[in-house]
């Protein structure tokens, strides 16, 4: 049992299930692994990806189309966009980049976003290093 597990994602949906193992279509990436045990042998999960796909399509949803590594499990997502919480309600951004508005992060999400009552703005320093605001 872990307090924390970090993994990589294909696809998190407003409730908190986590695809992350396999992809469809003719050029499937498969993966399996320990990520179902990570997923739910951690009371909290931490998903890292990027906001959309190559295709840029969004990789946060109201539901997930790819097989589930686990149900109901995440509870943050990293994002090269923003830091998502996933509430019971749907996703609730805790910090977005710099630049991006709210509007804009919206289209590239395929589920409701609402704003943290403490929305932050991520900044990079002069070496390159985010920095929250």
């Amino acid at each position: 049992h872990l307090d924390y597990s970090v993994l990589g994602g294909f696809q998190v949906a407003a409730n908190g299930d986590l695809a992350n193992w396999i992809t469809s279509g003719p050029d499937a990436i498969a993966a399996i692994g320990g990520a179902m045990d990570l997923a739910i042998g951690a009371r909290n999960v931490i998903v890292m990806m990027e906001h959309v796909a190559k295709d840029q399509t969004p990789k946060m949803m109201k539901q997930c189309t790819y097989p589930l590594t686990g149900a109901g499990v995440v509870n943050q997502v990293y994002t090269d966009l923003a830091i998502i919480d996933v509430k019971p309600d749907g996703f609730e951004v805790r910090a977005i980049i710099d630049g991006l508005s709210m509007e804009a992060l919206q289209q590239k999400t395929g589920a409701p976003l609402k704003p943290s009552a403490t929305l932050s703005v991520i900044r990079r320093d002069a070496d390159g290093h985010p920095i929250y605001i």
